[in-house]
């Protein structure tokens, strides 16, 4: 039998604001425990939650980037469940009306764009964190997290594969990165995902029964997550089992899922209206100053590299993966005064991968893009040749200065004489006749070698074009 996959995504976004949904705590990451945490935090008996406006600006403005309907009016629930990190048996969350409804966004999988569907967007606050590691045998609460503002963006189960739920995810991010939501930081819990994981035989409308993949913090565990996960289920089933609704925690070091819990519907949650808080309501006024505040959006940018840089898809859909990388490149090349190509080479290149190799991001890159502006001029006026900078490259990652002190101290300043090139090129023929014969009739392949040797002899300094052209002369 033939399976399809069925993935829904819940992403929970920690929004970027200074202070907590309904209180005047701070949200800054890493304070020592409990710390953080007021009054309105803690429940203490007849505190009030007030709403922070700056977390509802936030939300319209992700609203408005994926063209859905901002509710002008919404409202508070409260969520009840009972655990220990969340002190007031509840969770102000927003159920029937949510201030973000019906968006889309559009990814790209293996050259192929598909609109996934966002059911909604709603503001929900955190709860805090159970601490089991330095307690022997005990739990520490600590409630720093506790009110911390959360935008959940749930997704239509539009997904067929643990690919397109990464491109989704991976777009996602990069959507929140751009509208200066939230900071994306995986690792610190700022971007959280939860999985809605089934499988039905091909050509069947309805749904299989979904399992839940608990908070995953990476976009390669995600993947791996879901990919077992699914053929967990079909192994099940083909087995002659059923597979049951519940929540899973994804054990990276196993590569494997294992149950949580029982999955809760909504109706276990008992929501209600939150008696404290009144119906939350935006003036248009408020959505059109919001609508002006939002940046040129990643699709956007991408269609604009393509048309005024004449890249390709590609280069473009690289250049604009995060706003960072965007303004990097802009302002390299418009620093540089160059081929917009040869730039997008640098970038995507030489750059990204010393990024890689150290796993730093462009924010840390000790080649700011006003250094690499130098670098790209002195290949473009042919000071230096596209081998010899990739030495500059390296000296200027290491801290030794600008493209123009690194080839001045160490001599890398490339020779365009002719004359200069035509004595070496004299000296190499001179010294390989038999190759110079064999070349001569017809090993065309030799053409090679002596470009090699005079490059050789030059300490790669030669212009690698006017090499060419001289020898094809020579060797006639």
């Amino acid at each position: 039998m033939e399976w399809e996959t069925v993935i829904g995504l819940e992403v929970h976004v920690q929004l970027l604001t200074q202070s907590k949904l309904f209180s005047g705590a701070p949200t800054k990451y890493g304070a020592e425990p409990n710390t953080q945490a007021c009054a309105v935090d803690i429940a203490l008996p007849g505190v009030l939650p007030v709403m922070n406006a700056e977390a509802a600006r936030m939300a319209v403005k992700f609203g408005l980037a994926i063209g859905a309907t901002i509710n002008h009016r919404s409202v508070f629930a409260r969520k009840n469940y009972f655990y220990p990190d969340l002190p007031k048996g509840y969770q102000i969350s927003q159920y029937e009306l949510p201030i973000v409804q019906l968006g889309k966004l559009s990814i790209d999988v293996d050259g192929r764009e598909k609109i996934v569907g966002i059911t909604r967007a709603h503001l929900e606050e955190d709860a805090g964190k159970s601490l089991h590691e330095d307690f022997h045998g005990l739990t520490g609460i600590d409630l720093n997290r506790a009110g911390t503002p959360l935008l959940e963006i749930v997704s239509e189960p539009d997904m067929r594969s643990a690919k397109e739920a990464v491109a989704y995810l991976k777009k996602l991010h990069a959507l929140v990165r751009y509208l200066e939501i939230c900071d994306g930081n995986m690792q610190e819990g700022s971007f959280r995902c939860d999985a809605n994981v089934s499988v039905r035989p091909k050509g069947q409308h309805e749904y299989g029964t979904r399992a839940e993949l608990k908070n995953i913090n990476s976009f390669r565990f995600v993947e791996k997550a879901i990919e077992f996960e699914v053929e967990r289920q079909i192994d099940l089933i083909e087995g002659g089992g059923s597979v049951v609704q519940e929540t899973r925690l994804y054990d990276s070091v196993k590569d494997e899922t294992r149950p949580m819990r029982s999955k809760e519907e909504a109706h276990d949650y008992r929501y209600f209206p939150d008696p404290d808080l009144l119906p939350l309501v935006l003036e248009p006024a408020f959505i059109e100053e919001t609508r002006k505040t939002l940046p040129e959006l990643p699709d956007a940018k991408r269609e604009r590299f393509m048309r005024d840089y004449q890249l390709n898809a590609y280069d473009a859909g690289v250049l604009t993966a995060t706003r960072e990388m965007a303004d990097y490149y802009e302002s390299a090349v418009e620093a540089a005064g160059v081929d917009p190509k040869l730039a997008a080479n640098w970038v995507t290149g030489e750059l990204s991968g010393y990024l890689n190799k150290e796993n730093k991001d462009i924010a840390g890159s000790p080649v700011t893009s006003a250094l690499l502006a130098g670098l790209l001029k002195r290949i473009a006026d042919n000071t230096i040749s596209g081998k010899i900078a990739k030495d500059v490259f390296d000296a200027m990652w290491s801290g030794e200065g600008d493209a123009d002190a690194v080839i001045d101290r160490k001599g890398l300043k490339q020779i365009t004489d002719s004359g200069a090139i035509e004595k070496v090129i004299d000296a190499v023929i001179a010294k390989n006749p038999k190759q110079l014969e064999q070349y001569r009739s017809g090993q065309d392949k030799l053409f090679g070698f002596f470009v090699g040797q005079v490059m050789k002899a030059t300490g790669g300094k030669a212009n690698p074009a006017q090499v060419n052209e001289l020898l094809k002369k020579k060797l006639q």
